[in-house]
């Protein structure tokens, strides 16, 4: 008996300080320390919240930046999040790849492999340089703007490695599509 009551004494105190005392602690000190990333990063513009940081969105149409596909749901959906799980030999995979290559194509140059093949997560909000270069002639014509205004504008985009050596360098695309919507020329 005594054996039981210390076992569901000690199942008592750990649910409550390991389910509810630190979960608060840490959400509290999240929404002290870092208040933006705690609440996901949400881009506001007048008054309306457009998309977050973290959290990929779908732009079509070629007066645009395109995002990294994505496998999550009908996409971006930030519920079912998640990759498609298919093998690199896959069939359907190799389908979709192919469909998007052709989607992309402009000219020889090879299309970078960001824009036709989706992330883990199937959220990715980042894309890499050479691919927002790869679409920086779509953009300039189908906006009349400068190639050369749209490639400083990636320039000023591009969000280098954390501490010179973490991850690689990218640009964030609802960032780069907020700033391009703002150029007037």
């Amino acid at each position: 008996m005594k054996q039981l009551r210390t076992a569901v004494l000690y199942t008592i105190i750990s649910a409550v300080f390991l389910g509810i005392a630190y979960p608060l602690v840490i959400t509290a000190l999240a929404q002290w320390i870092f208040p933006k990333q705690a609440n996901g990063s949400l881009i506001v513009r007048n008054g309306q919240v457009i998309g977050s940081q973290l959290i990929g969105q779908d732009f079509s149409g070629p007066g645009y930046f395109h995002s990294r596909p994505s496998a999550a749901g009908d996409g971006y959906d930030a519920e079912a999040s998640g990759g498609s799980n298919l093998a690199p030999t896959n069939s359907i995979l190799i389908q979709q790849v192919e469909q998007r290559v052709a989607a992309e194509q402009v000219g020889t140059a090879k299309v970078p492999v960001d824009l036709v093949t989706a992330s883990a997560s199937g959220l990715d909000p980042d894309i890499t340089p050479a691919a927002a270069y790869y679409q920086a002639p779509r953009v300039a014509k189908a906006r009349h703007l400068p190639l050369v205004a749209v490639r400083k504008l990636i320039a000023q985009h591009i969000t280098p490695r954390q501490f010179g050596l973490l991850g690689e360098p990218r640009v964030n695309v609802l960032d780069l599509n907020m700033s391009l919507d703002q150029m007037h020329y």
